[in-house]
């Protein structure tokens, strides 16, 4: 009778594939980069998105950079600000706003200041 091999994969042994190893570590893979996406979308506080609920998501706010993501029926839409053309172009004046030492705003239209 023969005593068995000290390193069976590299035997004779038919039955043994030694590409199974490596599907293994394909099915942990994919595991971790599901893992990863999976807290990404949590550490961005992005998870509104995940839901059928529509959702406004505002980066750098009050920012020349600021971003607008809405989300309304299943589509996302994004708004970027442009830093070149803040407070510029042609238009016409419509009213004044005033805020009261409430911190409350009241817009009174151009025609009937005074």
């Amino acid at each position: 009778m023969k005593k068995p091999g000290r390193f069976r994969a590299f035997g004779a042994d038919e039955e043994h594939d030694p590409m199974s190893g490596l599907v293994n570590l394909f099915d942990v893979a994919m595991v971790f980069a599901v893992a990863l996406m999976v807290a990404f979308v949590i550490q961005s506080r992005m998870t509104e998105f995940l839901t059928a609920e529509d959702a406004t998501f505002v980066k750098n706010a009050g920012k020349p950079d600021m971003e607008i993501i809405v989300k309304k029926d299943n589509k996302v839409t994004r708004y970027k600000s442009d830093k070149n053309t803040r407070g510029s172009g042609k238009g016409q004046r419509v009213g004044i706003a005033y805020r009261l030492e409430s911190g409350e705003v009241i817009y009174v239209p151009e025609g009937e200041a005074q």
